[in-house]
């Protein structure tokens, strides 16, 4: 069936579409309207969940955790300074292999206080040890949802799905909603290898001695690179289901394009529009999107960027004293790469705490792209009043 409905509403669909069993949460703006969902779809009967009402989102993570650690399917969803309290548990979920969904809905982080979007909020856990995942759009972000928890399971790794605060949350488009027969046919019952038994009760030492913690680490290391070409199986299982993929990049118009715009998030459809628009003009402009950003996808963008000439990376946030983060991991990423095929590389800073990013900030960016000899500094802010 179609429905028309918020990007929040569609995180709580594709949430009770795979059945989640523990859904701890704590309210904050502008990813409330998720767990208000879920909280009556529990209370209806619709969703056979445990809700649980925490005082915090560090709370709200722990008992993820310890519901996972149960054998228990668990999502909870935050944003902004709740993901930020959430620090220390979120390297808990994943060092000890909680295949846990989250939804991050993107928020700016204070001070000044702000309520809407930009990245920065996701990007500065991008050490935590979970996969991340952007989407572009309401359907993109329920298929995301089931298809994160079939990969946090399949890896027993916790997944972050995120969307713009506002432009995806509070904002209605149409979604293809599945059938729940079909759901549960591509993501059954979770099966954990691992778990607390009551019965069984059992209390191992904690303290991990030098001997053994880098092993752990490098099975956690090892295991989200392993990300990369397991999401390609989920999502060429999803397409056969439902005739949609998305890919951990995506590329648009790249064939013969000697310039590219490489995004994220909702920016990509802005950006879509505006290469439409010259691409009738007869400009040879293509676009990258980036979907999943831990891993980070570095071969597959060194393949779709190979030959072209200027590379223009739209960031909506910030490494505070070094720039925009995709920028930066583009560079890394394409530093080995045959400097004959190595693109000039132009990373531009836009969108902070909300701002609007429109079709005539993208014509900017095209334009100082395609006339400057080189970039001047490795993050040009656009936009910014002097």
């Amino acid at each position: 069936m179609q429905k028309v409905i918020i990007g929040n509403h569609a995180v709580s669909w594709g949430v009770k579409l795979a059945r989640a069993e523990v859904i701890p949460a704590y309210p904050i703006t502008p990813q409330t309207q998720i767990v208000e969902r879920l909280s009556e779809m529990c209370a209806s009967g619709e969703l056979a969940a445990r809700f649980i009402k925490v005082e915090s989102e560090h709370s709200a993570m722990a008992a993820a955790v310890g519901a996972s650690a149960a054998g228990a399917r668990a999502f909870t969803a935050t944003s902004s300074q709740g993901l930020a309290l959430m620090h220390e548990m979120l390297h808990w979920a994943s060092g000890a292999r909680h295949p846990i969904v989250m939804a991050d809905v993107n928020r700016a982080l204070g001070p000044g206080w702000n309520i809407w979007t930009d990245q920065t909020d996701s990007l500065a856990q991008r050490d935590t040890g979970w996969i991340q995942l952007y989407c572009e759009n309401n359907q993109e972000v329920l298929d995301t949802t089931i298809m994160a928890f079939r990969l946090a399971e399949q890896l027993d790794l916790p997944v972050m799905l995120v969307l713009d605060a506002f432009y995806l949350s509070h904002t209605s488009e149409p979604v293809d909603i599945p059938e729940q027969e079909l759901v549960d046919a591509f993501l059954p019952r979770r099966q954990a290898k691992y778990k607390l038994d009551i019965n069984e009760p059992h209390a191992f030492g904690a303290l991990v001695r030098p001997s053994d913690y880098m092993e752990m680490r490098w099975q956690l290391h090892d295991s989200l690179r392993k990300a990369l070409p397991a999401y390609a199986a989920i999502e060429d299982e999803w397409a056969d289901l439902t005739g949609r993929r998305y890919g951990c990049i995506e590329e648009y118009h790249t064939a013969d394009a000697d310039m590219v715009l490489v995004t994220s998030g909702t920016i990509t459809s802005t950006a879509r529009f505006v290469i439409d628009q010259r691409r009738e003009k007869g400009e040879k402009i293509g676009l990258v999107k980036i979907k999943m950003f831990r891993p980070f996808p570095s071969e597959a963008l060194r393949s779709a960027l190979r030959g072209v000439q200027r590379v223009a990376v739209i960031d909506r946030n910030l490494s505070a004293g070094h720039g925009g983060i995709f920028a930066e991991e583009l560079r890394a990423a394409l530093y080995d790469a045959d400097p004959a095929e190595r693109p000039q590389l132009f990373g531009y800073i836009v969108g902070l705490g909300g701002r609007d990013v429109t079709p005539e900030t993208i014509d900017d960016i095209i334009e100082h792209t395609q006339s400057a000899e080189a970039a001047t500094r490795p993050d040009i802010w656009v936009g910014v009043k002097a």
